[in-house]
């Protein structure tokens, strides 16, 4: 009992901790709303099983792989915009890179890499080909709409906005709701544009709102800022190759996954279900997430590791415990049938899965607390071998499922994920001991100076 009182004590600074977490927890947990919301009025359209198994099993992990060397932006921004020329080097960074993903996205979309990658690599259903095809056309302007409002975000935390960056998310999901209000209200759409346009839609707008509000912090913030030591395109690339690595292998599991399912009993259900369970599992990790940005833009404060630490200790044992209490209580099918509308003959399968990734919301805080120190040590090499230990590990749960052919591709997907999590956990704690060792000695004996 004390060390739970521990954990919850709410000094001045464990409250300075609170301060900058909850705008982005919120920016998360709103962010994490827009994937149940587009699988709910999805499965309350026109054929649901294959307008799910579209978006989940074709379109978003095609997206999401497409714009992974970039989704690492928001944390090289916070860890790097200091002054002016910085953030113009970054700047021409990301414009390019994205306009070259950009050019990847219409050649899978448009001409026949979509057949290559989708029968051939995924080997999907074949029901869900041409409505995969749509959808990931729909989805062209994501890639960059991503990269330019992770980028910017990144320089408001970094100059303590952190609160923008959750207003960003309520216009996103506000421009998605018309977009899922107008698909509810025609009925004539198929389910599978209905969700890639809202996602398309919303991270334009978010896009749009970043770039407005970020003027006022480079005018009065950026620009005045004492210049830093010079940012050389070696340095930069040594720090950000490892983290776009990271995001490439943290990403890739996902259409490998689309192509494990589809090779393992009960496909066209897994795929459907895959996307639904997934959504209401990445609410309850969102939270602990967002942890990460907190730990690179505080830990270079003196005295700010036990403060930092204790939080994460508090945030694991909520998230664990909320992930329980949604699977042991009707609470998990309340959330199914009413709010995902998921058909009855899936429901049951969607309540298993979901207790097979309960570890997943408290490691995602550990993972956030521990790559975060790494971040701050610069360490960043060690962040994408917990991706390839991540990787590995999947590849042996989905692997071993294809082999054995009599367990539902589901329940073998979870339980990879949830393991991989742990290993890739796991390394990260052994990687960031180093740096950990270095903060919590210069914070011994040292009072932390409340802001």
């Amino acid at each position: 009992m004390a060390f739970i009182r521990a954990m919850f004590q709410w000094t001045p600074e464990s409250r300075k901790v609170l301060k900058t977490w909850a705008p982005l927890a919120a920016s998360w947990l709103l962010m994490a709303v827009e994937m149940p919301a587009i699988t709910a009025v999805m499965a309350r359209l026109a054929n649901p099983e294959i307008s799910l198994a579209a978006h989940g099993g074709v379109v978003f992990p095609i997206a999401l792989i497409v714009e992974a060397p970039i989704i690492m932006l928001l944390s090289a921004s916070t860890a790097l915009s200091k002054d002016w020329t910085t953030y113009q080097k970054l700047y021409r960074f990301m414009m390019i890179t994205s306009l070259i993903l950009t050019v990847i996205h219409l050649a899978v979309a448009f001409t026949p890499l979509y057949d290559v990658v989708v029968r051939q690599i995924l080997g999907v259903p074949e029901e869900i080909i041409e409505p995969g095809r749509i959808g990931l056309r729909v989805m062209i302007p994501w890639t960059w709409a991503i990269a330019y409002r992770r980028f910017q975000q990144g320089v408001m935390i970094r100059f303590g906005h952190s609160d923008a960056v959750g207003i960003g998310t309520m216009v996103r999901l506000l421009a998605g709701a018309l977009v899922l209000t107008f698909g509810m209200v025609v009925q004539t759409i198929p389910g599978y544009i209905i969700g890639a346009a809202t996602q398309a839609v919303g991270t334009v707008c978010e896009a749009i709102y970043a770039g407005i509000r970020v003027r006022p912090v480079l005018r009065n913030q950026l620009k005045p800022a004492p210049t830093a030591e010079p940012l050389t395109w070696r340095a930069f690339y040594a720090f950000y190759v490892p983290l776009a690595l990271t995001s490439l292998l943290s990403l890739i599991w996902q259409p490998i996954g689309s192509a494990a399912l589809s090779r393992m009993p009960r496909a066209l259900e897994s795929l459907a279900v895959w996307s639904v369970v997934g959504g209401l599992v990445f609410m309850l990790r969102s939270v602990g997430l967002a942890f990460n940005e907190v730990v690179v833009a505080m830990m270079d404060e003196k005295g700010s590791s036990p403060h930092l630490r204790r939080f994460a200790g508090g945030l694991f044992t909520v998230t664990t415990l909320a992930h329980f209490l949604v699977a042991v209580t009707p609470l998990s099918f309340i959330w199914f049938t009413q709010v995902s509308g998921l058909p009855p003959q899936l429901v049951e399968m969607a309540r298993i899965g979901f207790w097979l990734a309960l570890p997943m919301p408290g490691l995602s805080v550990l993972q956030s607390w521990f790559q975060g120190s790494v971040l701050y040590g610069r360490l960043t090499r060690g962040i994408p071998e917990s991706m390839a230990i991540f990787l590995v590990t999947v590849l042996v749960f989905l692997g071993g499922g294809v082999w054995l052919g009599s367990f539902t591709g589901l329940y073998v997907g979870l339980v990879g994920f949830s393991m991989a999590n742990f290993t890739q956990t796991l390394w990260l704690w052994v990687r960031s001991r180093k740096v950990m060792k270095i903060v919590n000695l210069r914070d011994r004996d040292i009072d932390w100076e409340v802001i």
